[in-house]
């Protein structure tokens, strides 16, 4: 998880209070004890080399000439791929100078002392927030949108949609960066909702991100004009259900998915990481991350759970990881695209924009107020241009 990630309802340490899409793991309780001796004596025997399952009976199409992001990209410049989806994490964040939550030293949660909480998770909790907002709306000040420039990630997606692949863009965020990129907001999922909207806790009140960025920089906590109860943006803390339309959306994406890209996401926070397997059972799926994540017991797979999880093994037959940053991934897939010209072109003239704009160094006005101490761009040096993408010695591709 991520500082633009909230935790909500879905965080893997509450995944008892979060509703779990249907999917093909929603009958896993029901399948479990249905198991029999005879299945787990199998299983410990394949374990121990004494036994070798059978291939399954009619199988499933295998749509990749060859499990590696070669064998992606060419189904990716293929017909038959027309919707992709993405799943992004903290990871398509980080390089724009985003902290994640949990890094030792660097992380959110180490640095909340300040803030006397009761335990760190609490700020991003609801019945603390009821009693408490003031903590939580501090930390806002310094992770409010507008600080930041997309990265090159937000950029690659976009250019998925403007080569008209992209379905939909499923992401942990609440930086709002994929608004930034412009990618179009009905493409745009936030599954742990975002700053970009606001509603009073008590009568609902719809507020837009000017409002409460001018009481979270004048150092107020927001009151609604109508009933004074405490507005606040529409990220999904603990206790809070996830919102209406990632819930309707994925009803209707994701068995049209012919190629699922995952970038930046550990697949550890609930409902999210069970996304991967509600794809149709021959789809592509593409791992962009510092490390392998999103795989099951092997155990769970012998009990017949074939779908659960990416196999990012010597087995693989539709799953693909590419290991490093999420930049490096997207440039480096963009470049065996054919697209690394445009990519490079696209970033190069955005973060132009944005500093020619000074969308992110202006300072924030208040009504009747003449000056205030600018907004400060926590963005690393160098970040508004994208590295040259090295091509990479042979066999660079990990096959998994």
């Amino acid at each position: 998880m991520s500082a633009n990630s909230s935790p909500g309802k879905s965080d893997a340490e509450d995944r008892n209070r979060a509703p779990n899409p249907p999917n093909q793991s929603e009958h896993l309780g029901s399948r479990i004890r249905d198991l029999d001796v005879d299945t787990i004596r199998r299983y410990f025997a394949q374990k121990f080399g004494f036994y070798e399952p059978s291939e399954p009976t009619g199988g499933v199409e295998k749509v990749l000439h060859e499990v590696s992001l070669d064998g992606v990209v060419k189904w990716m410049n293929s017909a038959r791929c027309q919707n992709v989806i993405t799943l992004a994490g903290a990871g398509i964040s980080t390089s724009a100078g985003i902290p994640d939550f949990r890094s030792p030293e660097t992380g959110l949660y180490h640095n909340l002392q300040k803030y006397n909480l009761p335990e760190p998770q609490a700020i991003f909790e609801i019945n603390f927030f009821r009693q408490n907002p003031k903590p939580f709306f501090t930390l806002a000040k310094e992770l409010f949108p507008g600080n930041f420039k997309p990265t090159i990630s937000h950029y690659f997606i976009r250019l998925l949609h403007e080569k008209g692949l992209l379905l939909r863009h499923y992401t942990q965020n609440i930086d709002t960066l994929e608004r930034g990129a412009k990618i179009p907001d009905d493409k745009i999922v936030e599954a742990h909702g975002t700053f970009y909207t606001s509603h009073c806790l008590e009568c609902r009140k719809l507020y837009n991100l000017e409002f409460i960025k001018e009481h979270i920089f004048s150092d107020e906590i927001p009151v609604c004009t109508e009933c004074s109860g405490v507005v606040k943006p529409d990220i999904v803390f603990f206790g809070e259900s996830l919102p209406e339309r990632f819930q309707n959306c994925l009803q209707e994406d994701f068995q049209k998915c012919d190629m699922l890209i995952i970038m930046g996401s550990s697949l550890e926070v609930q409902p999210f990481a069970s996304l991967i397997d509600m794809v149709p059972e021959w789809c592509p799926r593409l791992l962009i991350n510092r490390e392998k994540a999103g795989m099951r017991s092997p155990l769970l797979r012998m009990w017949g759970l074939m779908s659960g999880g990416l196999q990012l093994d010597d087995d693989a037959v539709r799953d693909v990881a590419r290991l490093g940053d999420c930049d490096d991934g997207c440039a480096d897939l963009a470049e065996r695209l054919g697209w690394g010209d445009e990519l490079h072109a696209l970033v190069a003239s955005e973060h132009e924009r944005l500093d020619r704009e000074g969308a992110l160094t202006k300072p924030h006005v208040r009504k009747a107020v003449q000056c205030l101490k600018p907004i400060i761009p926590n963005v690393p040096s160098g970040s508004s241009a994208i590295p040259k993408v090295v091509k990479s010695p042979p066999n660079p591709i990990l096959k998994k």
